[in-house]
Order: structure tokens, then C-alpha cells, then sequence
């Protein structure tokens, strides 16, 4: 009785336990911040991940019309991008029976690889190659899973005007459908995915084990060592990205471009004027992103450094007082003092 108690006393995690394993953890948050402030940048300019794009306009195109018929849905461009799909039944409401959609580098997909990458990548304790793994299959899964979520549009919304024909609000269960999916639908999905492969692959007690059993020569830690020059790096980093930020927040030329766009977005409208603003809109986004993804390179040299094993086979181990022992050798003797010939005697007296 007394050696299973102590047994499951010893398998419990203590408070301190749960705090270290927090504080590991906790860098999870910021990264996705991180990441959530890159992709803004990528996804500002118009149909930025154009070939994802297309390609999945494509196949939601070619899966509708094969279990559907040849005549539910076409393939057009939009922007300039064979993109555009349009759903065709006769009970949908508009003159010719038709409901326009597109497939827009939101609705790529990509967010939600990008989401789930860093937190399989940021789980510590867990080998490089099993983290690559996952982060294949995963985004494999999330890419099928966005193809499934773009064909169920249409039998959605054929049901809704079925039940009530050429009406528009026969369509509002296909919008809802969509707004729970892009706010809340994906995000529970990702967390689901990844805590099913936290669990599968053990990651607590993997994140726990004092001894890292890792196989990796190599690896990308927070930095221990910390000097002038890494802190003007971080400091770099802020800066461009406050230019970054200035370059399209604080350009009026920009901002009116981009009124323009979203009004000729909502009216459908394809002048050369609104031609005119995407290209203004465009370049004031490229210039942010390269100040921001210069930024993000000189912040990662400050912020992370690379360990790698020594001859036995451990990683290195600093100590705050390596500076001082190190410093020690390089002093100089203390000279003697007094005149020559005082110590020229007291040398020939000893």
C-alpha cells in the first residue's frame, strides 16, 4: 500500500511542476502574435497567394460539377485569376439563377496551416523530425479539409432555396455556415489536431524530462548570452516594424487608395481607376512587408541562437560567472613599489 501510494504521488505533477511547464509553454502565444502580424502583412495586397488560389478554385470546381453535374458550377476569373466560381440551380434567386463566389488567399487555407505549424513547432521536446512530420500531414489534412468546407457551399445553399426558392435570403444558412466556419469552425479544429498529436506523441512529460533525450546535433534556442549588440538588434526590429507600420497606416495616398478599392470591391466595379489604386495599394503594402520581414530576420539573429553539442554528446551549459573566470588569467600582476634601488636591496637582503 505505502510503495503504490508513493508511486502515484511520484506520477502527479507538482504546482512548480505545472508553473515550469507554463513558462515553457507561454513563448506559444507570443509566436502565434508573431505570425498572425506576418501573415497580415503577406495577405494585405490582392490575391497575394494567387496560385494557392487557383489551384483550389479549381478543384472546388471540378468536385462540384462531379457530384453535382457538369452544370452546378463554372470556373471564371476574378482580378485577373481563374478564381471565381458560380453556382447554378434553379431555384437560386438573381435573374439567371446564379450565386458568384471566388476563392480569395483568406480562404486558401494558408492561415490556418501557418496556425497550426507554430504550435507544433514551438512544442519543445519533441524531436525535429517528428515535428516536420506532423507539420506535413497536418497542413495536409487542413488542405483537404478547406476543399470539404468549400464544396458543402453548394448543397447548403441548393437547400435553403429549395425550401425557399428565389428569395435571397435563401442563402443566409450558406453565409452562416461560412462565418461560423472562417471565426470559430477551423480554429477548434486546428486546437483539436494538435493537442490530439500533443497527446499522441507525449508531449508533457517529454517537456518535463530533465535529461533532453533528443537526437538533433543542433538547435535554435532563446539566447542565455546576452550582449549590447543583441539588444541593438531587438531594438532594430521595433523600428522597422514602426516604418512598417507607417508605410501603410501613415501614407494618405495609400489610404485613399485603398477607399477606392473597397469601393469598387463592393460595386463591382473594374475601371481604370480601380486598376490604378490596387497598384498604389500594392506598393505601399510590398514596401511594409519587406521593412517587416527585414525586421523579423534581424529580431530572430538577436533573439534566438544556435547550441550545439559537444564531443560527449551534451548540450552546452553557461554560467553566469564564465565572464569572470575568463577575465581572471588576462590581470596583471601588481608592480612593486618604491624606488629601484630599495628593491634592488631587499632582493639581494632575501
Amino acid at each position: 500500500m505505502g510503495e503504490s501510494a508513493s508511486a502515484k504521488q511520484s506520477d502527479d505533477m507538482s504546482w512548480g511542476e505545472v508553473a515550469q511547464l507554463g513558462l515553457r509553454y507561454g513563448k506559444i502565444p507570443l509566436a502565434l502574435l508573431a505570425v498572425e502580424a506576418l501573415y497580415w502583412f503577406i495577405t494585405q495586397p490582392s490575391d497575394t497567394l494567387a496560385l494557392i488560389q487557383v489551384t483550389e478554385a479549381y478543384i472546388w470546381n471540378e468536385v462540384t460539377q462531379l457530384m453535382f453535374g457538369e452544370g452546378a458550377s463554372t470556373l471564371s476569373t476574378h482580378n485577373g485569376w481563374l478564381t471565381r466560381i458560380d453556382f447554378y440551380h434553379e431555384s437560386f434567386p438573381e435573374f439567371d439563377n446564379r450565386v458568384g463566389l471566388y476563392v480569395s488567399d483568406e480562404c486558401a487555407g494558408v492561415h490556418e496551416m501557418i496556425f497550426l505549424s507554430t504550435l507544433v513547432l514551438m512544442t519543445d521536446g519533441v524531436t525535429q523530425r517528428e515535428k516536420f512530420k506532423a507539420v506535413a500531414v497536418m497542413c495536409g489534412i487542413v488542405y483537404v479539409l478547406n476543399i470539404v468546407r468549400l464544396v458543402a457551399f453548394y448543397p447548403i445553399a441548393v437547400e435553403g432555396c429549395l425550401a425557399n426558392p428565389n428569395q435571397p435570403d435563401c442563402l443566409n444558412n450558406m453565409w452562416n455556415f461560412h462565418t461560423f466556419v472562417y471565426q470559430w469552425g477551423f480554429l477548434i479544429v486546428l486546437l483539436i489536431m494538435w493537442l490530439v498529436w500533443f497527446k499522441y506523441v507525449g508531449g508533457a512529460s517529454k517537456a518535463m524530462k530533465a535529461s533532453q533525450e533528443e537526437k538533433e546535433q543542433w538547435r535554435i534556442v532563446i539566447r542565455k548570452r546576452w550582449e549590447q549588440k543583441h539588444a541593438a538588434l531587438i531594438g532594430i526590429m521595433f523600428l522597422f516594424f514602426g516604418i512598417a507600420w507607417f508605410w501603410v497606416n501613415g501614407n494618405s495616398t495609400a489610404m485613399d487608395a485603398k477607399n477606392i478599392i473597397d469601393y469598387c470591391a463592393f460595386s463591382e466595379l473594374t475601371t481604370s481607376n480601380c486598376y490604378e489604386a490596387q497598384n498604389t495599394w500594392d506598393n505601399a503594402i510590398q514596401g511594409a512587408w519587406s521593412f517587416a520581414v527585414l525586421g523579423i530576420v534581424i529580431g530572430t539573429i538577436g533573439f534566438y541562437e544556435i547550441e550545439r553539442k559537444d564531443e560527449n554528446g551534451e548540450w552546452p551549459v553557461y554560467d553566469t560567472n564564465d565572464s569572470n573566470e575568463v577575465e581572471q588569467p588576462k590581470s596583471k600582476k601588481e608592480k612593486p613599489k618604491g624606488s629601484w634601488r630599495k628593491r634592488s636591496q631587499s632582493n639581494e637582503e632575501e
